[in-house]
């Protein structure tokens, strides 16, 4: 019988609790958000300047260099951009709990959902060269739909702080 109780032996500690705290592991430091806006900002002021001064540039002249080092310009802007809309879609958020980890992964999650539904819905609808341009715009429109939710989101469980 003694050994029987050994096998199903329960300890109990008191004292010093040993609950840990959940750490958002992959997540950049809140700061970079700001550093995000920034890059995302500037490049998007940079191409409304460019359609204002080159209205004739187009995807076709873009592969064709007609203007001299505009490629290089446009891989720059690529990846700021993609660095831009990381650095605000996952940087941490000034108090980063559960709740908000929650909203998080719900609007990952819808992001995904909505992008894939686009995208099926598209090429049913587009054509062979417009189908290229939407899986491209299909790269960035998952971080946009995430970032557009997730902070809709946190707006509004801001605004129902208030209230309470």
């Amino acid at each position: 019988m003694s050994k029987i109780l050994d096998i199903c032996k329960v300890c109990f500690t008191f004292g010093k609790s040993n609950f840990t705290i959940m750490k958002p592991r992959y997540l950049f430091p809140h700061h970079f958000r700001s550093i995000g806006y920034l890059c995302f900002g500037v490049i998007i002021l940079f191409g409304i300047l460019l359609k204002v001064f080159h209205p004739q540039l187009n995807m076709e002249s873009l592969h064709q260099n007609i203007i001299p080092g505009i490629k290089t310009w446009h891989d720059i802007t690529a990846l700021l951009i993609l660095a831009g809309l990381l650095f605000i879609a996952f940087s941490k958020e000034k108090i980063e709990d559960e709740h908000i980890s929650l909203i998080r992964l719900e609007s990952l999650q819808w992001a995904v959902y909505l992008n894939y539904f686009m995208l099926a819905l598209s090429v049913v609808l587009a054509n062979r060269m417009e189908l290229m341009h939407i899986i491209l715009t299909a790269v960035w429109a998952p971080l946009i739909f995430f970032i557009i939710r997730f902070r809709w989101m946190i707006f509004r469980l801001n605004k129902e702080a208030k209230l309470s």
